[in-house]
C-alpha cells in the first residue's frame, strides 16, 4: 500500500517530516485516514485531510509535552470547568504552529481557498458564553506560557442550542456540532472510569480497630476521556483539554432482548449517556435538576480518579499532594470536588480527617464570576442525599466542624451561623455551593477590581473576615492570539508593519502604537483597515439574513447573552428614540448608524426572550420606514458564538458595555472589542472600570449610575415613574411600546416588558440610567464625525490594552495562587 501511495506521488505514513510538502500530507490523509479518492476530494474532505496533518504535528509535541512534565516531577494545575468555548480550531492551531501561508499554498494548489475551508468546521458545542470563553482563553495562555496544566470538563454531545429568529421570536433547535465527526479529540476508549450514583454509606471497623466508611451499591457509569490538544504558540509546548464522556455500564441486555423488550434492552444505556449528551439541561424540573447535578459530579469525580492516578505514578505520600497538584475551581460548578477528594483521601487512601482537610485545603482554589444571588448555586439537601449520600454526609461535617470553629470568641453575632452556614435552612435544606467553595479553598478570587471590592464588602463581607486575605482579585483577560491575530489579520498585519510581531506573546508591546495616533498616514491606513472589516461584516450580515448595511455608518454593537442586568433593552430604548427623533425631524442631520444585537437566552427565560422579540421587532419597523433609509439600522444576528463573534467584533465602531453597575462581574467582550479599536460606552460596572484606568477617561464614552449610586438609590426608595413622568422623550418611547406601534397585530405583546419598568420596580436601573445614557450617545455621534479624532482614540485603546491579555491573568494565578513554574524548554 504504502508503495502504491508513493508511485502516486504521496508520501508514506512514516514520512512525516518537515521537508514533506503539506499537500502531499493532505492527500495521504484524504486516502489513508479518510478512504476516499484524493485525486478528487471535495472541500469536506480537503478540510479534513488539512486537519488530519495538522493534528499529527500537535500530537507529536503533545508527547513530548507529556515526557517532560514527567521527568521534571513538575507541579500541575488542573483548570476545572463545566464548559469550554473553544470555538473553531483549525485556523487557531495553525496560527499557533506558524503554517498559515503553507497551508493557504497547499489548498490552493488542490484548488480550494483556506477561509472557505474554515467554514466547513462547526464551533465545538463546548460552552454557553463567558464563563466557557475565559476557560478557552486561559488554555491557550497556559500553554503559550509553558506552564503544566490541563483542563478538565464534559464531552457534550450537543451544545446549549442552536437559535434561529422565527417571525422575530428566537427558538431553540438541536446543537449537533460533531454531526459529521471531528477530527480533532483523541477518545481513550482503552481508558474508562467507573462514576457511582445514588447507593448508600456503609459504616465498618477496619484491621486496627478504627471506624471507616464506604459508598456502595447504586449504580455506576462509565467515564471516557477524549483530549482535545491546546498549542502554544511558535514552540513545541502542547498541552490538552480532557473532556468526559458517558458510556453506560451495560452496553446491552441480551435477555431483555431475547424476551422481546426492544426498548428496555438499550434502555439504561441510554439513560446512562444522557449526562454527557447536552450542556446545561432544563432545570425546571425536577428530573432536568439531577441530570443537571449528575453532570457536575460525573466530570468531577473522572478528573479527580484522573489526577490521584497520575499522582500515584510519583510514589510520593499523599502529604505531599498539593506540593504536585494545584486544582482551579471556575465558578461553583465542579465545587463537589471539595467532598469528593475528601472521600477519596479517607476512604480510599485511609487518610483522618484533619490530615484529609488540610490537603483539601492546600489544594482547591475557586474563582466566583457572579454577584447575582440566584446565579449561586445551591442544592436541595433531600437531592444530593439521594444521589451522593457520602458526599452528602461529608458536607455536613465540614459544615459542623466549620461552624464549630466560630464558636471562638470573635465578638456576639447571632446571626453568623446561619448567614455563612453551608446548609441554607427553610422550606428544605440546601447546599451552599459557594459557602462550600470559599471553606474548602485556599483563595478565591473575584475577575475584576470592582467584582473583588463588592465580594469583600458585600456578597461575602463574613468570610472575609473569618479568612483575612483568602479573598482576592485576579482580572480576567484574553488570548490576543485568538481575539487579534487570528480574528483581525488585516489590523494584525498593520500592527506588525508598524511595531513588530512581539504583541502576539506580550500585549505590552502595543504601547508603542501610542505615538502613532498622532501620525496622519497611520491613522488613514488605520480607518481603512476597519472600514474594511466593516465590509466584510457587512457581506456577512447580507448572506445570513439578507439585510444590507452601508460600512460608512457607525456600527454600534451588542453582543452578548441576552439577561435583563446586561440591558438590551436600554440599547432598544435609544433605538426608539432615534427612531422618534427622525420620524419627527426627517431633514435634520443625523450620525448614520447600524445597531448590531446578538445573542442568546436561556430557553425558559421569558423576559429575555420577549426582548429579542422587541428587538426583531423595532428592526422590522425601522428597517421598512423609508423616512429612515440611511439614518438608521437595526438588525439582531443569529445563533451568536466565537465564529460569528470573530468576524463581528473587528467591525465594531461602538462597544456597548451598559450593565447595571455592579452587576456584571467583569465581561470579556469589552477587552475585545476595545483590543480591535472599538470606543466603549458603558456604565462604571465590572473591567469597565479598568479600562478606562488605562486608555483613559477621554478615550471613552461612561455614563450612569456607580455601583455605590444604585445601591443608595435602591436603598433610599426608587421611584422609576418619576423618570417617566419628568422626561418627555422617554415617555414618548415607553408609550409607543405599550401602544403596540411596535406590535399592531398584538397591542399589548411588550407590556410585560414596560410592566417590570414602570409597575415592578426597574430592579436594573434602566429608566434611571436613560437620559445619561441618550446624551453620551450624542456624545459618541459629534465624535463620530471627527474621522480623524476618531481614529486616534481608537488607536489609543488598541494600544493600551496590554493589561488585558489573558496571558497576565495567568500570570498572576500561577504566581499568587497555584505556586506554579513553567516547564523548561521542550527539545
Amino acid at each position: 500500500m504504502v508503495e502504491t501511495l508513493r508511485q502516486d506521488g504521496i508520501s508514506g505514513p512514516h514520512d512525516f517530516a518537515p521537508a514533506v510538502a503539506l499537500k502531499d500530507e493532505i492527500r495521504r490523509h484524504i486516502w489513508l485516514s479518510m478512504g476516499r479518492d484524493p485525486a478528487k476530494p471535495n472541500r469536506h474532505a480537503c478540510f479534513m485531510g488539512l486537519a488530519y496533518s495538522v493534528r499529527d504535528r500537535l500530537i507529536d509535541r503533545w508527547i513530548r509535552t507529556q515526557r517532560s512534565q514527567y521527568d521534571t516531577l513538575s507541579k500541575r494545575v488542573y483548570f476545572l470547568s463545566l464548559e469550554f468555548l473553544p470555538g473553531r480550531f483549525l485556523m487557531n492551531y495553525l496560527i499557533s504552529l506558524q503554517m498559515v501561508e503553507e497551508a493557504r499554498q497547499a489548498v490552493e494548489e488542490m484548488g480550494f481557498d483556506l477561509d472557505e475551508l474554515e467554514e466547513e468546521e462547526w464551533d465545538a458545542g463546548l460552552g454557553n458564553g463567558g464563563l466557557g470563553r475565559l476557560a478557552s482563553c486561559y488554555m491557550d495562555s497556559l500553554a503559550c506560557l509553558d506552564y503544566p496544566a490541563y483542563g478538565y470538563g464534559i464531552r457534550y454531545d450537543y451544545g446549549i442550542f442552536h437559535q434561529t429568529i422565527e417571525n422575530g421570536w428566537q427558538r431553540e433547535q438541536c446543537d449537533n456540532w460533531a454531526r459529521k465527526g471531528t477530527p480533532w479529540e483523541i477518545r481513550r476508549g482503552e481508558y474508562l472510569t467507573p462514576v457511582r450514583f445514588y447507593g448508600r454509606t456503609e459504616i465498618y471497623t477496619d484491621a486496627a480497630g478504627r471506624e471507616c466508611f464506604r459508598w456502595v451499591d447504586g449504580e455506576v457509569v462509565m467515564a471516557m476521556a477524549c483530549d482535545i490538544l491546546v498549542p502554544g504558540f511558535g514552540d513545541q509546548f502542547v498541552t490538552n483539554m480532557r473532556l468526559w464522556r458517558a458510556k453506560s455500564s451495560r452496553e446491552f441486555n441480551l435477555d431483555e432482548f431475547n424476551q422481546g423488550d426492544y426498548i428496555g434492552a438499550v434502555e439504561a444505556k441510554v439513560q446512562s449517556e444522557t449526562i454527557s449528551s447536552v450542556l446545561y439541561p432544563s432545570d425546571e424540573m425536577e428530573q432536568g435538576r439531577e441530570l443537571r447535578l449528575k453532570q457536575q459530579y460525573f466530570f468531577v469525580a473522572a478528573t479527580l480518579a484522573d489526577i490521584v492516578r497520575r499522582y500515584q505514578k510519583l510514589n510520593r505520600d499523599f502529604s505531599e499532594f498539593s506540593d504536585f497538584v494545584a486544582i482551579q475551581l471556575n465558578d461553583t460548578h465542579p465545587a463537589i470536588a471539595i467532598p469528593e477528594l475528601m472521600r477519596l483521601l479517607m476512604d480510599e487512601e485511609g487518610l483522618s480527617w484533619k490530615k484529609a482537610w488540610s490537603v483539601c485545603e492546600k489544594t482547591f482554589a475557586y474563582t466566583n464570576h457572579t454577584v447575582l444571588p440566584e446565579a449561586l448555586e445551591t442544592w436541595p439537601v433531600d437531592l444530593l442525599r439521594r444521589l451522593l449520600p457520602r458526599h452528602t454526609d461529608i458536607i455536613f461535617e465540614i459544615n459542623r466542624r466549620f461552624l464549630e470553629g466560630l464558636k471562638s470568641p470573635r465578638g456576639k453575632d447571632d446571626g453568623l451561623a446561619g448567614r455563612v452556614s453551608l446548609i441554607a435552612e427553610g422550606v428544605g435544606q440546601r447546599v451552599r455551593m459557594a459557602h462550600l467553595a470559599i471553606v474548602g479553598s485556599h483563595t478565591v478570587n473575584g475577575v475584576a477590581a470592582l467584582h473583588s471590592r463588592i465580594l469583600k464588602k458585600d456578597l461575602f463581607r463574613d468570610f472575609n473576615t473569618i479568612f483575612p486575605g483568602r479573598l482576592t482579585n485576579v482580572t480576567n483577560g484574553i488570548t490576543p492570539r485568538r481575539w487579534l491575530a487570528q480574528a483581525n489579520p488585516a489590523l494584525s498585519r498593520l500592527i506588525n508593519d508598524a511595531i513588530g510581531p512581539e504583541w502576539i506573546t506580550d500585549l505590552e508591546q502595543l504601547r508603542k502604537l501610542e505615538p502613532l495616533a498622532e501620525d496622519a498616514d497611520f491613522r488613514r491606513r488605520w480607518i481603512k483597515t476597519k472600514r474594511d472589516n466593516k465590509k466584510r461584516l457587512a457581506r456577512y450580515i447580507l448572506r445570513k439574513i439578507g439585510l444590507g448595511v452601508d460600512p460608512d455608518t457607525l456600527f454600534s454593537v451588542q453582543v452578548k447573552r441576552i439577561h435583563e442586568y446586561k440591558r438590551q433593552l436600554l440599547n432598544v430604548l435609544h433605538v426608539i428614540t432615534l427612531y422618534h427623533r427622525i420620524r419627527a425631524n426627517p431633514d435634520a442631520p443625523v450620525v448614520p448608524r447600524t445597531i448590531i444585537f446578538a445573542g442568546k437566552a436561556a430557553p425558559a427565560y421569558h423576559q429575555a426572550k420577549r426582548i429579542i422579540k422587541l428587538i426583531n421587532a423595532v428592526a422590522a419597523k425601522t428597517n421598512s420606514d423609508p423616512d429612515i433609509q440611511g439614518k438608521l439600522r437595526v438588525l439582531f444576528l443569529p445563533n451568536y458564538c466565537v465564529s460569528q463573534a470573530e468576524k463581528i467584533i473587528p467591525a465594531a465602531d461602538l462597544s456597548e458595555q451598559i450593565s447595571t453597575a455592579g452587576m456584571e462581574a467583569s465581561g470579556t467582550g469589552n477587552m475585545k472589542m476595545s483590543l480591535n479599536g472599538a470606543l466603549t460606552i458603558g456604565t462604571l460596572d465590572g473591567a469597565n472600570v479598568e479600562i478606562m484606568e488605562e486608555v483613559g477617561k477621554e478615550n471613552i464614552f461612561i455614563f450612569g449610575l456607580t455601583a455605590d449610586e444604585v445601591v443608595a438609590l435602591r436603598g433610599s426608595g426608587y421611584r422609576p415613574r418619576d423618570y417617566y413622568d419628568s422626561d418627555a422623550e422617554l415617555r414618548q418611547v415607553l408609550d409607543s411600546i405599550i401602544r403596540g406601534d411596535f406590535s399592531p397585530d398584538e397591542p399589548l405583546l411588550f407590556a410585560p416588558i414596560v410592566e417590570t419598568l414602570l409597575q415592578q420596580g426597574d430592579y436594573y436601573m434602566l429608566l434611571a440610567d436613560y437620559r445619561a445614557y441618550v446624551n453620551t450617545q450624542e456624545a459618541v455621534g459629534k465624535l463620530f464625525l471627527d474621522r480623524n479624532e476618531w481614529a486616534k482614540k481608537s488607536i489609543l485603546n488598541t494600544a493600551r490594552m496590554g493589561k488585558f491579555s489573558s496571558d497576565r491573568s495567568v500570570k498572576e494565578y500561577a504566581d499568587r495562587i497555584w505556586n506554579l513554574k513553567p516547564l523548561p524548554e521542550i527539545g
